[in-house]
């Protein structure tokens, strides 16, 4: 038995643990204002709202419900188009209607939603801001300038509003329902914990997996690893950051631990995916995927991070680099589940970036993708780590070129002549994100970039090309 909050009601289904929250929203409660548009999380027609409590408060995202199992909402209140609407419109949906900010209307309720989203968080109350939360939302009608004008009125009609009360506040000014005021309270006297749990059958956030398996995955009782709050958490100790294996990428994007460290780190994450899909997506799930593009899977090797896998009361730690064994082929067995992924934190004397090539620049999979960390002293490369997706059959480390580049001086000589030992050791093959000449001209660019974005007064760019 499953229970959460679905708008005002609370919810009872004894579906598969593995079903669909979209499916269960449309087709099970008849609420169709949820839209069903790709089913793979790119167009945001389905995109509704799920509040937790964390740490005692009432904490709001927005979501894809067609990647969303319902095991993954256990104990929590989602929240569908109906559950927002007033007996008049609210401040957001007369300011999209002021606008113009609708045209067939079908794509217009995740819009609303996610903007619903963006006043009940606690982010900055920008345009910015506004902007972002509905960076996973695609409209075909409007051209996006009067949704954008739309969000202007939000924001200003939301500059008084004080994060310390964000409900009271949208309550007492007629943009949510009152009911919204006994959800706390309510969710802590509901069920989190789920039955019928196959032992070993582990889902994080699915957003890879449900596009893939759909058919088979909704029908499935599965054990859902984002339910467990000993695979939460960002911690550092001695020096080590350590993150759960369920930690999401908005968690990381949040947690001044993280950023603090890495400074570009928001940069760097706006390339990969959308605000929903980085609300559920885990990190765990993530490198288990064993997509040779995986963004996060890049980043995490040029950190040279550890994993450490779990079954059985059993443990045992390998590089993540190590994990791939072939094209979706692991090194771990189906027991395994991914609990911590850890690094040593960067000194002063280390650089890190991220870069990504995709057919889109935002909401898109990468056709390659690249991380370096270096370790510069005295202009000597003491250690470097590089990553690179989408130029072979897994997740790759080139080793040798950054064997090459420790011990070397920091100057364009040596970072070309590494160059062409990376072309020595990648295999890319031709496929729909592009040719293997043209994967091989991507990589070298962004080797370059990371090189000139990081060192950009110390390396001649005429050298490098």
């Amino acid at each position: 038995m499953i229970e959460f909050i679905l708008n005002n009601r609370l919810i009872k289904t004894d579906k598969p643990s593995g079903y669909l929250l979209l499916d269960f929203i449309r087709y099970d409660k008849q609420l169709t204002g949820t839209k069903i548009g790709c089913r793979e999380g790119d167009c945001g027609a389905c995109n509704i709202l799920i509040g937790e409590l964390k740490n005692g408060q009432l904490k709001y995202q927005n979501a894809t419900s067609c990647l969303t199992p319902i095991g993954n909402v256990a104990g929590k209140h989602v929240v569908s188009i109906e559950g927002l609407n007033l007996e008049q419109l609210s401040p957001i949906q007369q300011a999209m209607v002021d606008e113009g900010g609708t045209q067939c209307g079908f794509c217009t309720v995740g819009f609303v939603v996610s903007l619903y989203g963006f006043c009940l968080s606690d982010k900055p109350k920008t345009y910015e801001n506004g902007i972002i939360a509905i960076d996973g939302n695609v409209c075909r009608c409007t051209g996006y300038k009067s949704i954008e004008r739309a969000v202007q009125i939000i924001v200003q009609n939301l500059k008084d509003k004080n994060n310390n009360d964000s409900i009271d506040w949208l309550v007492e000014n007629n943009y949510i329902p009152a009911y919204f005021n006994d959800i706390a309270e309510k969710l802590k006297s509901i069920n989190k914990e789920l039955v019928n749990e196959p032992e070993h059958f582990f889902v994080g956030g699915g957003t890879d997996l449900y596009v893939q398996k759909h058919e088979k995955m909704v029908e499935l009782e599965v054990q859902h690893v984002t339910q467990n709050d000993l695979y939460k958490g960002i911690f550092i100790t001695d020096n080590i950051c350590t993150l759960g294996g369920a930690t999401t990428v908005t968690e990381m994007m949040e947690s001044k631990l993280i950023t603090d460290v890495f400074p570009n780190f928001e940069k760097h994450m706006k390339l990969v995916s959308s605000s929903p899909i980085r609300n559920i997506s885990t990190l765990g799930g993530n490198f288990v995927n064993a997509s040779p593009i995986g963004d996060m899977t890049a980043f995490f090797i040029a950190l040279n991070s550890k994993i450490k896998l779990e079954s059985d009361g059993n443990a045992r730690t390998i590089f993540l680099r190590d994990l791939y064994k072939g094209y979706k082929d692991l090194d771990k067995s189906p027991k395994d589940i991914i609990t911590e992924i850890s690094f040593e934190l960067p000194n002063k004397n280390c650089h890190f970036n991220f870069e990504k090539v995709s057919k889109r620049i935002h909401l898109d999979i990468a056709s390659v993708n690249s991380a370096m960390q270096v370790e510069v002293i005295d202009n000597i490369i003491t250690k470097a780590y590089i990553s690179a997706g989408g130029i072979g059959p897994i997740p790759t480390f080139l080793k040798e070129t950054c064997a090459y580049l420790v011990g070397k001086d920091l100057n364009a000589e040596n970072i070309t002549n590494a160059q062409e030992i990376l072309q020595g050791e990648i295999s890319p093959i031709s496929d729909v994100r592009g040719a293997k000449s043209y994967k091989r001209l991507l990589l070298r660019q962004l080797y370059f970039a990371h090189f000139i974005s990081l060192f950009p007064n110390k390396i001649a760019l005429n050298l490098l090309v």
